[in-house]
């Protein structure tokens, strides 16, 4: 019950890795602010949290837009209370290489991956720091590391580190801790990897082979590493970037079969 007496607000939270996430932190005592444009899918994944014995609040907004924002922040602080926790969930993918990406593509993508993760970081903060206290966890991903693709979206996730050490960096000292978790490949119903796994039903199993533990990973594996880096037990982690890839960006595994001949 690392979470007991705390809120968190989670974004993206009508999504596969967001709904992990926020079942995770309820389970573990917090008060769960779903958020995501989708307001159905939010208040599925609140009914759901709440099955489970937690509680949450469903909250329809756009991460884009600062007074959407700020809306669903009063909402979530008269019903819940103010987030304690903030998670930089919600993304969004579409290109896949550049070729493909127009100019407005690349915006848009930016702007959702990026920007919105400054909107919502400039809504709690006020609180955070009035409080001396708060965490704020920004989902990257291993693209923002090395290019595998989705140029536009491996760009936001580039800056979203940058962004995250500054946060670490200015607000530490206020009392708020900004850390990222980047995941590798999650197994999850997007719209992206709905499209790749009607192109190839295999999808997973196959790249399967470039993860040294053996497969790719799942959404539970991803809110495990959230709810440590958010957790007080983490307290000296602050501008850190826990990357939970099951070791894809520590070597070429299928390289190394290649190159030892036996």
């Amino acid at each position: 019950m690392r979470f007991e007496g705390k809120a968190a607000l989670v974004t993206g939270g009508g999504g596969g890795i967001g709904s992990a996430i926020a079942l995770r932190l309820a389970e573990e005592g917090a008060a769960v602010g779903v958020l995501d444009r989708r307001g159905e899918a939010a208040a599925d994944v609140a009914v759901r949290v709440e099955a489970a014995g937690g509680r949450a609040l469903a909250l329809a907004a756009e991460i884009t837009d600062p007074d959407s924002v700020a809306a669903a922040l009063t909402q979530m602080t008269d019903a819940i209370g103010a987030p304690d926790v903030l998670v930089n969930n919600a993304a969004w993918a579409v290109k896949g290489d550049l070729e493909s990406t127009a100019l407005a593509d690349w915006q848009a993508e930016l702007q959702i991956d990026l920007d919105g993760q400054f909107v919502c970081a400039k809504a709690v903060l006020p609180g955070m720091v009035a409080c001396g206290a708060g965490a704020i966890v920004n989902i990257g991903s291993v693209n923002g590391l090395v290019a595998l693709g989705n140029p536009a979206y491996s760009a936001a996730k580039a800056g979203l580190l940058s962004f995250t050490r500054s946060l670490a960096v200015e607000y530490g000292p206020k009392g708020v801790r900004t850390n990222m978790v980047s995941p590798g490949t999650v197994e999850t119903d997007i719209e992206t990897w709905r499209i790749r796994r009607e192109k190839n039903p295999q999808i997973f199993d196959q790249l399967a082979r470039w993860y040294p533990v053996g497969r790719v990973g799942q959404p539970e594996d991803i809110a495990a590493a959230v709810a440590f880096v958010a957790a007080d037990e983490a307290g000296f982690v602050n501008g850190a970037n826990l990357v939970v890839d099951g070791g894809l960006t520590a070597g070429l595994p299928v390289m190394i079969e290649e190159l030892i001949l036996e």
